[in-house]
């Protein structure tokens, strides 16, 4: 549905994402507030995999609450505190996302809304109407 575009005037993409993907006209729309590291009975696991695990699996509970899984997923934005936690976290992603690649962005913050929170993801999904 969702195809990347991928000009080749641009430099290849540094990791598994794509530039941009182009969403068609009526499609439905999913867009997902950032989803911390935390299982449902409120436990947080040390390390940025551990995290990166849940995060995405709280995602994936949001899409098939939507009809949609992470096929659809056609953005991502992610956040870790700390240089160190990108690797881990882009292992995670990674093994999820098969190609086309969802368009994503990775940036290191300085914190979030509690200390133990190392990792956060947001995801916008897409499907035919």
């Amino acid at each position: 549905m969702a195809r990347p575009i991928s000009p080749p005037t641009l430099p290849d993409p540094l990791s598994n994402y794509s530039h941009a993907m182009l969403v068609p006209a009526g499609s439905q729309l999913l867009v997902c507030s950032g989803q911390l590291g935390a299982r449902a009975d409120g436990t947080v696991p040390e390390g940025a995999g551990a995290q990166a695990e849940i995060c995405f699996a709280n995602v994936r509970a949001l899409l098939a609450e939507s009809g949609m899984d992470l096929s659809n997923v056609v953005r991502i934005n992610a956040y870790v505190t700390g240089r160190e936690h990108m690797a881990p976290y882009m292992e995670v992603r990674n093994a999820l996302f098969p190609e086309p690649w969802p368009a994503s962005t990775l940036l290191i913050v300085s914190g979030f809304s509690r200390p133990e929170f190392v990792v956060e993801v947001e995801v916008i999904a897409a499907k035919s109407a």
